[in-house]
């Protein structure tokens, strides 16, 4: 049994050193983390999961971007400590964190992993651009919140310009012609 929770500042370090754990130190090189420097986490949205100990066993977070000049969300880094993986924490997560989300586009980088991300109703968003080197069939969004008849389109680079929880302009955008399709 696992205790999902809002990560706190204090967790900070912690969630920094399960991330180390599941993805190496060198994981700050990727191009995904060009868009969350200087960024804050979306509060909220950036959730721990612990064990009965108290010992981390996973973590999410959210970040602020814009998408063709819209709001939107980066999700990820996500990971689960390896002594629970394949228990299906990391499902629960993405899950927990995508219902807490408001009307908007979900985007992310899914690591080379698109078939994880697909099965809760993320697609690839075509001509959306983020900085390289980043292999465009992993940028993957998600509408919360679709137009009539399940398509939105968007457009745009993912760069500077995200939109804080306070509603402040903050953080990167996404850009280039992009159509996502509603996985909701």
């Amino acid at each position: 049994m696992f205790r999902v929770q809002d990560e706190q500042p204090e967790d900070w370090w912690e969630v920094e050193a399960l991330y180390d754990l599941c993805f190496a130190p060198g994981r700050e090189a990727l191009s995904s983390y060009r868009l969350r420097d200087g960024i804050e986490p979306v509060a909220g949205l950036s959730l721990t999961a612990r064990d009965p100990q108290n010992i981390l066993a996973g973590a999410i977070r959210h970040w602020p971007v814009r998408v063709g000049g819209q709001p939107a969300l980066l999700l990820g880094p996500v990971a689960v400590h390896p002594t629970h993986q394949g228990e299906g924490l990391g499902a629960v997560l993405i899950q927990d964190s995508l219902a807490r989300r408001g009307a908007g586009l979900e985007t992310g980088d899914a690591g080379g992993r698109p078939p994880v991300f697909a099965r809760f109703g993320f697609e690839v968003l075509a001509g959306v651009e983020m900085p390289p080197p980043t292999n465009p069939d992993r940028v993957l969004g998600l509408e919360s919140n679709p137009a009539p008849g399940g398509r939105r389109g968007r457009g745009g680079t993912l760069g500077d310009g995200g939109v804080g929880a306070d509603g402040a302009e903050t953080g990167p955008a996404v850009t280039g012609a992009a159509a996502a399709r509603s996985g909701s």
